[in-house]
């Protein structure tokens, strides 16, 4: 797809933040649309249907967990990559974004030139074309990697984007056991500067939502660190 049909939807109380990245996206050649609060966000995203929004958390009218959890809601926003840029960088404020849906956490203050590579890297697949429909049956659960679902006992289980694409990573290869480097490259892009801690999150959430036993009976669901 290209740059000038990429909508990307900032979304920042502080008007200078959104004059800021905005050029800098501009720039670049993408279509941007603002928003200064969750509510507007949701009004926006509706209207405009980016492929891209990237959100502060703490804003008034709506923050940006509640607003990540209503845009979830809308299945026309089902693909929407979801970024949260914020100053807040505590464990608890990034789980509550990854529950709330979000594929991303970006931490204030971002240098111009490393917002537009981490852009780029969440865009990244938008550049490859749409995802291989593809159902994986592992375990006794179904992995719809189309529709984003894992379905066990006719029941399906929803999961946020990054956690269904690390566990589907997990599951397409029993046996294998990950590597950290693996795992960051497939499933958030080369480009991204994350830690270990986000893994650690997204895998703890993981047992809790598909259940430890299930977790156990996919082989090779795992990964290690190497020095």
């Amino acid at each position: 797809m290209k740059k000038k049909n990429i909508k990307i939807l900032l979304v920042d109380d502080e008007q200078d933040i959104l004059e800021i990245i905005g050029y800098n996206l501009l720039q670049e050649g993408y279509q941007i649309i603002t928003a200064q609060n969750g509510k507007e966000a949701i009004l926006k995203a509706k209207k405009e249907l980016p492929h891209l929004i990237i959100m502060d958390v703490m804003m008034p009218e709506m923050d940006g967990i509640e607003a990540c959890e209503n845009i979830r809601k809308i299945p026309e926003l089902s693909q929407t990559i979801i970024a949260f840029l914020t100053a807040r960088s505590e464990d608890y404020s990034q789980v509550a974004g990854f529950d709330a849906g979000a594929d991303d956490y970006i931490a204030k203050p971002i240098k111009p030139k490393l917002l537009v590579s981490k852009v780029k890297s969440l865009l990244r697949r938008l550049k490859e074309g749409e995802l291989n429909a593809e159902t994986l049956n592992v375990g006794g659960i179904e992995i719809n990697r189309e529709e984003y679902k894992i379905i066990k006992d006719n029941v399906e289980i929803i999961l946020p984007r990054k956690e269904f694409e690390l566990f589907y990573l997990l599951a397409s290869k029993p046996g294998k056991v990950f590597k950290r480097e693996e795992i960051l490259d497939k499933v958030w892009g080369n480009e991204v500067i994350v830690g270990g801690r986000t893994i650690d999150v997204h895998i703890r959430k993981l047992r809790e939502k598909i259940g430890e036993d299930l977790f156990k009976t996919i082989k090779g669901v795992g990964y290690k660190f190497e020095n």
